[in-house]
């Protein structure tokens, strides 16, 4: 089975009230789960990566034992970059997502990211920002 995943991250100041999306579909595009949450103040890769790791658990546990691939669709270059391994992580507050995504991409068949332009991420933008604006 395939899944297509956009995630996003928000942060209103970076740093600043931060929330995360993401949108997952199946291979038939059907929408399997949309989600969006605030996170606290932080900065927008804290945002980006939080999305990106909310969705392989939340992948992990629908999906126990099945074999998946997943492609992330995302318009952070920098997660991209990182996650694809084409960039180092220099952040440290960024590292401790980076093993836990990398744990879980183990448990998955064939994990992928690719960069798209926001024009192309506006479902995972919206479930962030509806996160953010739950807040007023």
């Amino acid at each position: 089975m395939k899944l297509i995943v956009y995630t996003d991250g928000a942060s209103r100041g970076n740093p600043g009230p931060a929330s995360y999306g993401f949108v997952i579909f199946d291979e038939n595009n059907h929408k399997i789960k949309e989600k969006g949450q605030y996170i606290g103040i932080n900065t927008n890769n804290f945002a980006e990566y939080s999305a990106v790791l909310k969705a392989l658990e939340y992948i992990r546990k629908k999906f126990l034992n099945q074999s998946l691939s997943i492609k992330f669709l995302i318009d952070s270059k920098l997660v991209v970059e990182q996650l694809s391994g084409r960039f180092k992580i220099k952040s440290p507050n960024l590292r401790p997502f980076v093993q836990k995504i990398r744990k879980l991409e183990a448990k998955f068949k064939e994990v992928s990211y690719q960069h798209v332009p926001r024009s192309m991420n506006i479902l995972a933008d919206a479930q962030a920002n509806l996160a953010l604006d739950s807040l007023k």
